[in-house]
């Protein structure tokens, strides 16, 4: 009786809940995803209103997206009016359901500009409103040490000019890697033409002038006596506004490399500290795979090839929080995915696009068969610091966490070991370089060749 009472209560409006201030009510929808926010909107008007409010779902946005992506969207529209047509809740079910993505060719107008050469495991980076691109392999085997910069703003169809702003410094290098902590450049080991493996860590940092446009200063990074083995071909992304963490790679004698470091920068950014991490189990030892991070405290890991040269379509997740790190594989069955087949690579491009998700695009399988295809990985709600390791052995787990996005517009070839950054929105990624397919000679079969090609991939939103 006592129960029905509450529930009567309940309804006619008269229950604690239904008594609370808006703003109290908006802190507690807040703590909750959206299926459960749609689910108390229909429970009665007045919550129906609150519930679907255009200012509780921009900040429902903010806090999945984070403010950055959210202020960059707002600034490409074309104006106020034509972003209010849109309510946020809109958005928000778009994002989360995005099947599509067009290409873009970004064509060069002026023909008699210098232009980055045709390279293949280099870095490109989205920093300070600019597209930052440094060193790569080329042809014979040469490696390449120098720096391309434009700037993209808030218009991403921009016609594209780039400038060349530094050469010698980093040395030249490929299958290094380079992310972005806040405004500044983290740019970890490489291999150079030789042969020889780095192990030095660079910071970098973009400067835009009125009149002598784009500068980019580096500096090598004071680490102490600690650091990784040398390496290339590993993965590495940021984990914090001054972290980065790094996997695997080739190391000395082109040995396959199974080990985790974290560096942790200073406050003044003039030093920096390493830390290897000891987790059981970890991801076994592989290079030209992705490490990408989809929150503050997770970090995706995604294929590559192992050590017997098979290439590899694992997932795993590294949790770190503040004294605490933790590997946790997460399985699935290739044959529960809608054209999965196509999944294990090597050699492709991992992004965190918005809404938490990672966009692969691209890589190259055992046969070295190059890619052209996009896929969108979604665990984004998967809680990995409440769940035991066990519990995520499902193999049917993920099957509905993968989606291959259905590609519009420019075609842009099949490809390799190119390099792709999204801006501050989160929905334009830029691709750049690669290995592709190509003649070597008109009578001569297919072979491979560099490639300099940059395009834009736009994620679709039916709005």
């Amino acid at each position: 009786m006592a129960e029905t009472s509450t529930t009567t209560s309940f309804i006619n409006g008269s229950s604690s809940i239904a008594s609370l201030a808006t703003d109290h009510l908006f802190t507690i929808l807040l703590l909750l995803p959206m299926d459960s926010i749609l689910y108390f909107a229909m429970t009665c008007k007045k919550f129906r209103y609150l519930a679907t409010s255009d200012i509780l779902w921009e900040s429902v946005c903010r806090r999945d997206w984070g403010n950055t992506a959210v202020d960059a969207l707002k600034s490409s529209f074309h104006d106020d009016e034509q972003r209010r047509l849109i309510p946020w809740i809109t958005l928000y079910k778009q994002v989360s359901r995005v099947d599509s993505v067009c290409c873009y060719k970004l064509a060069e107008p002026d023909p008699d500009l210098i232009l980055p050469v045709p390279r293949a495991s280099h870095s490109l980076n989205f920093v300070s409103g600019c597209l930052v691109l440094f060193g790569g392999g080329y042809e014979g085997g040469r490696d390449l040490d120098d720096t391309w910069a434009v700037y993209i703003g808030n218009n991403s169809q921009n016609m594209l000019k780039w400038q060349k702003i530094q050469t010698g410094t980093p040395s030249g290098r490929f299958g290094h890697t380079c992310v972005v902590i806040e405004n500044y450049l983290v740019l970890f080991g490489g291999i150079n033409e030789r042969g020889d493996r780095h192990s030095d860590t660079w910071l970098g940092q973009v400067s835009l002038h009125e009149n002598l446009g784009i500068s980019l200063s580096w500096q090598l990074l004071d680490v102490g006596s600690t650091s990784p083995p040398p390496r290339g071909a590993h993965a590495a992304c940021c984990i914090s506004s001054r972290k980065m963490v790094i996997h695997g790679g080739i190391g000395l004698n082109g040995v396959r490399l199974d080990d985790t470091w974290i560096i942790e920068l200073s406050e003044n950014r003039c030093y920096g500290t390493w830390r290897k991490i000891v987790s059981h189990p970890s991801p076994p030892a592989r290079s030209g795979h992705s490490l990408t991070c989809i929150s503050e405290t997770q970090t995706i890991l995604f294929g590559g090839r192992g050590l017997g040269y098979e290439v590899l379509n694992d997932i795993w997740v590294l949790h770190v929080t503040e004294g605490y790190s933790k590997w946790v594989q997460i399985f699935y069955e290739l044959q529960n995915i809608p054209a999965g087949v196509s999944l294990p690579r090597v050699g492709h491009s991992a992004t965190s696009i918005i809404g938490g998700r990672l966009l692969i695009h691209g890589g190259e399988d055992s046969l070295r068969h190059r890619k052209d295809d996009f896929w969108v990985l979604d665990i984004s709600h998967i809680s990995l610091e409440k769940m035991h390791p066990t519990r995520l052995n499902s193999k049917r787990m993920l099957a509905n966490k993968w989606r291959r996005l259905k590609p519009e517009g420019y075609k842009p070839g099949c490809r390799s070991f190119h390099r792709a950054c999204v801006d501050d929105s989160g929905r334009y990624l830029y691709v750049f370089g690669g290995m592709v397919d190509g003649l070597l000679q008109p009578a001569e079969p297919v072979g491979l060749r560099f490639d300099g090609e940059l395009f834009l991939v736009e994620l679709v939103l039916q709005l």
